[in-house]
């Protein structure tokens, strides 16, 4: 029955409907962001990042993947705004930039579990 109220949806709920819609750009990013946990090597990253503040040796080792494979998954983190670093003399220590990246992860855990 409901899937016949859609069928109908009259010309001004289509047009609310429209206009409330996110726009192709911010589907995009929202698209980009979320393939971030698509990728088993960034969610552990981002799992470790959750715990404690680490550097690419320290995430190569706690992860056991070499560290120019945790580099590039870094990087892809950064741009997209969920990790950030900072430097620690020559090294460059890697963090969450916002908490809610781990609370929609343990959020996905609990549907799941």
């Amino acid at each position: 029955m409901d899937k016949q109220k859609l069928l109908m949806i009259s010309e001004r709920n289509k047009f609310e409907v429209r206009e409330l819609l996110p726009d192709e750009e911010c589907t995009n990013k929202l698209a980009l962001y979320f393939q971030n946990f698509s990728d088993q090597t960034r969610i552990r990253i981002l799992s470790a990042l959750s715990i404690r503040d680490l550097c690419v040796n320290d995430l190569s080792r706690v992860l056991g993947q070499n560290q120019t494979t945790i580099s590039h998954q870094l990087k892809t983190l950064k741009d997209q705004g969920m990790v950030d670093c900072r430097r620690d003399g020559k090294i460059l220590i890697y963090f969450l930039k916002s908490p809610t990246v781990n609370e929609m992860m343990l959020y996905a855990l609990k549907m799941i579990v």
